[in-house]
């Protein structure tokens, strides 16, 4: 594992979301970093389908929380 320099423009902005996201700083940063590679790696996958896909992959299925709510 090493360090990344970033901007502190960059740091700060990290720093907000992830308070929203209840994240620590550096998983909000691993977030995007393997958000960012996915999108780029993937052009023709919209977020939600690359979001999609990645949580089928994970076993998350939306549907099944859908159905144990009601």
């Amino acid at each position: 594992m090493g360090i990344v320099n970033i901007d502190d423009d960059l740091h700060d902005q990290l720093r907000r979301a992830s308070k929203v996201s209840f994240r620590s700083i550096n998983a909000q940063a691993a977030y995007w970093i393997r958000i960012g590679m996915l999108c780029e790696t993937n052009p023709t996958l919209s977020f939600a389908e690359i979001l999609q896909r990645e949580l089928s992959a994970a076993g998350v299925s939306a549907q099944s929380l859908a159905t144990s709510e009601a």
